[in-house]
C-alpha cells in the first residue's frame, strides 16, 4: 500500500483486508480437518496438471507432497490411480496400501487391491483381500462377484457357495448371484439346489438364456423328456445357445421316436455350428439310425470367429452338465429320483445346519 504510486478505493481495500481475515481461517479449519496447506496446494497443482495431461509434473507434485506429507491420504490415493492408469501395477498396489493404512475405510482401495493382484495372477493374496473385505463390507457385490469367480477357477466350489449364500441375503433378487450359486452347485453335482438357483435367475431376468438351457439340461438329467424341450426351445433364443439347443432338442426327439423332427434340429444345429456340431453328431450313437439324412458338409465353410459372450466358468459349468446328462442317460428312473430325493435331504441338512449356526451366533 506504501509502494503503491494509485491510491487504492475502498472497495480494493474491503476486499484485501477481507482476504487477509478468511484466508488464515481456511488454513486453521484445513489443518483442524487434517488437511496442510502444502497438501492442498499439491494436490490442486497435480489436479490441473492432469487436467492439461501433463502427467510427469502431476506426479512429481504428488511426490513431494508424499515426501514432505507421509500420511497424505489425498496424496498416495492421487499417486495410486495415476500408476494404474499408467500400467505401472505393483507401484499402484503399494500406493493403494499406504492409502489403506491412513484409511481404514477405504473400501474401494481395498477392492482395487484385490483387483490388480488378480491381474497379476496373485489369485491367494487376491482372495485374501477380499475375504478381509468382505468381512468389513458384506454387502460390496463387485467383491463379491471377484471373489467367486476367484474360487470357481482354483475349483472351490464349496467357499463360492458359501460366499455367493452370504451376499444374497444383501441382494436377493441378484440374477447374477442366484446363476453363480447354480453354476457353483452345478459343479458339485447338487442339480436339485443347482435347479432352484436356476429358476430363480430365470425368474428374475427371463432375457438372459444361459440359466434356461442350464435348467434344460438338469431336466434331461432327470429323464424329464416334457421340461427339457420347453427350456431348450426358450435357450436357443440366445446366439451362444442355439446349435448347443438344437442339437439337444434333436437327440430328445430320437428318445421319443421322432425322427423326422430329429433330422430338422441337427440339419439347422450344423447349420449355425458347423464343424463343433459335426464332431459331436459324429460321436453320438442316438444319430446312427438317421445319419444318411443329415446334412454333413464335405468342406466346412470358414466362418468368421465370433466373440464367446459366455465366461470361463460358465462355458465349464455348461459342458459339465451336458458331461452328467451322457453319464446319467442309462441310469434307470428309480436310479434318478433316488438321486433327486438324496439331493433334496442333503438341501434339508445343510439348511438345518446352517440355521443352528446362525442361532449360535
Amino acid at each position: 500500500e506504501f509502494l503503491s504510486i494509485i491510491e487504492s478505493n475502498i472497495i480494493i481495500n474491503i476486499l484485501k483486508y477481507g482476504l487477509a481475515v478468511i484466508i488464515p481461517l481456511l488454513i486453521i479449519v484445513m489443518e483442524k480437518n487434517g488437511i496442510t496447506l502444502i497438501e492442498f496446494v499439491n494436490v490442486i497443482k497435480a489436479k490441473i496438471y492432469l487436467l492439461f495431461g501433463k502427467n510427469k509434473q502431476a506426479k512429481e507434485a504428488l511426490l513431494n507432497l508424499v515426501e514432505k506429507v507421509p500420511d497424505s491420504y489425498k496424496g498416495h490415493k492421487m499417486l495410486a490411480e495415476l500408476y494404474k492408469e499408467e500400467g505401472g501395477m505393483r507401484r499402484a498396489i503399494d500406493e493403494y496400501v499406504l492409502a489403506i493404512d491412513i484409511n481404514k475405510k477405504d473400501y474401494d482401495s481395498y477392492y482395487i487391491v484385490a483387483e490388480l493382484l488378480n491381474s497379476l495372477n496373485k489369485k491367494e493374496e487376491a482372495s485374501m483381500m477380499l475375504f478381509n473385505l468382505l468381512e468389513k463390507k458384506p454387502d460390496m457385490y463387485n467383491a463379491t462377484e471377484l471373489l467367486g469367480n476367484i474360487l470357481m477357477d482354483q475349483e472351490r466350489y464349496k467357499e463360492a457357495v458359501t460366499i455367493y449364500q452370504e451376499a444374497l441375503k444383501y441382494n436377493p433378487v441378484s440374477y447374477e448371484l442366484n446363476y453363480s450359486l447354480g453354476m457353483a452347485y452345478t459343479m458339485l453335482n447338487d442339480f436339485q439346489s443347482a435347479k432352484i438357483c436356476y429358476e430363480k435367475a430365470a425368474e428374475i431376468n427371463s432375457l438372459l438364456y444361459n440359466a434356461k438351457y442350464s435348467l434344460a439340461e438338469i431336466a434331461l438329467i432327470y429323464k424329464d423328456l416334457e421340461e427339457a424341450p420347453k427350456r431348450f426351445l426358450e435357450a436357443i433364443e440366445e446366439e451362444e445357445l442355439s446349435a448347443d439347443g438344437y442339437y439337444e432338442l434333436s437327440k430328445i426327439c430320437l428318445i421319443k421316436g421322432d425322427k423326422e423332427t430329429a433330422i430338422k434340429y441337427v440339419n439347422i444345429a450344423i447349420d449355425i455350428g458347423n464343424r463343433r456340431i459335426v464332431d459331436k453328431v459324429k460321436k453320438e450313437p442316438l444319430f446312427i439310425p438317421i445319419m444318411a439324412k443329415i446334412s454333413v458338409p464335405f468342406n466346412f465353410e470358414e466362418k468368421e470367429e465370433k466373440n464367446n459372450k459366455l465366461t470361463k466358468i460358465e462355458i465349464t459349468a455348461k459342458e459339465h452338465l451336458e458331461e452328467m446328462v451322457d453319464i446319467t442317460r442309462h441310469l434307470s428312473y428309480n436310479d434318478i429320483n433316488l438321486l433327486k430325493k438324496n439331493k433334496i435331504i442333503n438341501t434339508q441338512n445343510i439348511n438345518r445346519n446352517n440355521e443352528k449356526d446362525e442361532k449360535q451366533k
